[in-house]
């Protein structure tokens, strides 16, 4: 990350970037790539053959979130965030700039300019997504919050509300104030439309690169 220590007061003088990740500056989904990784394919397909009724709730309310934390938790069971935060180190560093497309990266590149901040906003969890923005140098990384038990285990729920969507433009509010004015914003699908309306340039579908 950047060696800043307040954005809140940074961002009333210089310009937000706003990226989404999975599909924006990665070609692929972060959090799948990191399942497949950790848990392998056979046990995803295996984890929701005999839960159907994760799937079955996601038909009935499409809630991205509740899926999310319900399969995470089922494949990694009670995990403590230390452990987890463990295996995601190993992933990243094995993984390092694979998963980025090349285009997206230099566009990122391209706003590493004194007068601005670059943000990663993402429905993907933001222990995981952390990382790779500091492999890249995001000034802040902002996403789907795990939820951890009193003891410290991983819980089937998530910490707030999944990071789509209108959840995008709250959080920016929250780490930047209530008016944020929003420079540019890319993304690539309908939970970023709320994040490009608000950017004064809102790029769509604008990275098409793999490795």
């Amino acid at each position: 990350m950047s060696k800043k220590t307040d954005t809140k007061l940074t961002a009333e003088s210089k310009k937000i970037i706003a990226f989404d990740f999975d599909g924006t500056l990665t070609w692929t989904d972060s959090l799948v790539a990191f399942l497949h990784a950790s848990s392998g394919g056979l046990q995803i397909a295996s984890a929701l053959a005999f839960q159907p009724s994760m799937l079955l709730n996601y038909l009935k309310t499409k809630d991205r979130g509740a899926l999310k934390a319900r399969l995470l938790h089922r494949l990694l069971g009670d995990i403590s965030q230390g452990d987890l935060e463990t295996l995601v180190k190993a992933f990243v560093t094995k993984t390092g700039h694979s998963l980025f497309r090349p285009d997206a990266l230099r566009a990122w590149e391209g706003h590493d300019q004194p007068d601005c901040l670059r943000v990663i906003v993402t429905a993907s969890p933001e222990l995981l997504v952390g990382p790779f923005g500091r492999l890249i140098g995001a000034d802040r990384v902002i996403g789907t919050r795990l939820k951890f038990s009193g003891s410290g285990g991983l819980l089937p729920v998530l910490d707030g509300v999944n990071c789509r969507g209108e959840e995008k433009m709250c959080r920016l509010r929250e780490a930047f104030g209530p008016d944020l004015d929003l420079d540019s914003a890319y993304g690539d699908t309908s939970g970023d439309t709320e994040m490009l309306a608000a950017a004064r340039h809102g790029h769509y579908r604008v990275f098409t690169q793999k490795p």
